[in-house]
């Protein structure tokens, strides 16, 4: 266990000295939304001891942000009860702020000493951050905490697929899986400058709902959030279904994954932590190797794609050229079914199988990964044109997903048309694209089961609200 954070992890973003009038550091928590192996917390309490000054973690929630509703905040708010219970146990003063960005963070910025961030990947997030920390009157740097390999020290491009990202990912995992030591923080409690603005965690809900876009994806209570039911999940997954991962990670009407995006994307566990606790469970090698092979590979692939293509991440020409042109020679071709977003948003096709991963998605803020790519083929087989299922695909996603608006949703939306794939046999509609259907489904999976689970799935879920 190291005592400091590694170098590679960090990257300064002003080169102003510490503020000397500075009268606290200040930790604006982003994207690690949690306490535990947080190497931006770490960071931050090894900078309050070196200047003497006590710690401040912010949280920032801006209801008008890309995507923002009220199934998101509720989970994101529910997350935050650990993160204000852990800190205020540390003696580590924790501030909710709301709204403008600029407008809330601008009087912290200006009375820190010291600033830490979190390294973001999306459009807004950097937005919002290149328009904040100008506003910073001492050191700013950023860290990123929430990939195992820190992203540009793998690689300085958009990497194709992944088998180009694989071997340089595995080659220095190892060296960034050591845990990093929490420090004891004994540097005291920070007060609130006279001319900032906060709001307590506890009447955030009812602050922040009527500002809230209502988009008819109703909250889920009966999902749990936080660390403490991150780490929770982690161990009951390790204990009873790790071991049949790999034979049934593509096999939907099991439960055998890990169910771990929810809690990776608000970042209230870290795939440090998940990747270390799965190495010390005893279920043979090939469990291992293929949730690492998610986790890590397809996941860091993922923030890959979207720090290498920060203008069209999410817009249908991010697709490689291959995909835009066979999908471009076969926009004409006859398409039958079609659906309007409506009939697809209520999950009221022919395909029973489809339906229900639509439904366990609407029910549950999840969808089983293997009916995901099912899910994301068929809206692209039923749209108009390609583009319009593109743009049908990443709003139900952003929508109904906990997981959703995040570097690995987006890649999974793309991958459906073509993004890390490859040319297959060429048929209409879809020209090269890899295509899939339900006879596919039954060879391979048992998907009538998956219906029969995804049915009492919406019966507890009605039943909890």
């Amino acid at each position: 266990m190291t005592s400091s954070v590694p170098a590679e992890r960090i990257a300064r973003v002003t080169d102003l000295p510490p503020n000397p009038d500075g009268a606290f550091v200040l930790y604006w928590m982003e994207r690690s939304q949690r306490t535990a192996d947080n190497p931006s917390l770490v960071q931050a309490v090894l900078r309050a001891h070196d200047l003497g000054r006590p710690l401040m973690v912010v949280v920032h929630i801006n209801p008008s942000e890309p995507g923002m509703n009220l199934r998101h905040l509720d989970y994101q708010l529910r997350g935050l009860q650990d993160v204000h219970t852990n800190l205020a146990a540390m003696g580590i003063r924790f501030v909710l702020t709301v709204g403008d960005p600029v407008v809330q963070l601008k009087p912290l910025m200006r009375a820190a000493a010291w600033v830490v961030v979190d390294r973001v990947y999306l459009r807004h997030q950097k937005s919002d951050q290149s328009a904040v920390l100008p506003h910073a009157a001492g050191t700013c740097e950023r860290i990123e905490g929430d990939v195992v390999v820190p992203t540009h020290h793998v690689t300085g491009k958009r990497e194709y697929a992944a088998r180009t990202l694989r071997p340089k990912v595995m080659r220095e995992m190892d060296r960034f899986l050591e845990p990093v030591r929490m420090p004891p923080y004994q540097a005291g409690w920070a007060e609130l400058p006279d001319d900032a603005r906060a709001l307590a965690l506890d009447a955030a809900a009812e602050v922040l709902r009527p500002q809230t876009v209502d988009d008819g994806a109703w909250s889920l209570p009966n999902v749990p959030a936080g660390e403490h039911a991150a780490s929770h999940g982690l161990d009951v997954f390790l204990a009873d279904r790790f071991a049949a991962y790999d034979a049934h990670r593509n096999q939907p009407q099991t439960d055998d994954v890990s169910h771990l995006s929810k809690p990776l994307r608000y970042g209230h566990i870290s795939p440090v932590t998940a990747v270390r606790r799965a190495r010390m469970a005893d279920v043979g090698e090939a469990s291992l190797t293929s949730f690492i092979e998610e986790l890590v590979v397809r996941r860091e692939l993922a923030v890959n794609f979207v720090e290498f293509s920060p203008d069209d991440y999410d817009r249908y020409t991010t697709l490689p050229e291959w995909a835009r042109k066979t999908l471009d020679e076969h926009r004409d071709d006859e398409r039958t079914p079609r659906y309007d977003f409506a009939t697809l948003e209520a999950a009221e096709t022919h395909d029973p199988y489809w339906n229900a991963a639509m439904d366990e998605m609407r029910y549950s803020g999840y969808m089983h990964n293997y009916m995901r790519m099912y899910w994301g083929k068929k809206i692209l087989e039923w749209s108009d044109s390609p583009e319009e299922a593109f743009t049908t695909a990443l709003t139900l996603n952003d929508r109904w997903f906990l997981d959703g608006r995040d570097p690995n949703s987006y890649t999974g939306v793309a991958w459906c048309f073509g993004l890390h794939d490859r040319a297959w046999t060429e048929r209409a509609v879809f020209g090269k694209i890899r295509y899939m259907n339900a006879a596919g489904l039954k060879r391979k999976a048992d998907p009538d089961a998956y219906v029969a689970k995804v049915e009492q799935l919406k019966r507890q879920s009605h039943a909890a609200r």
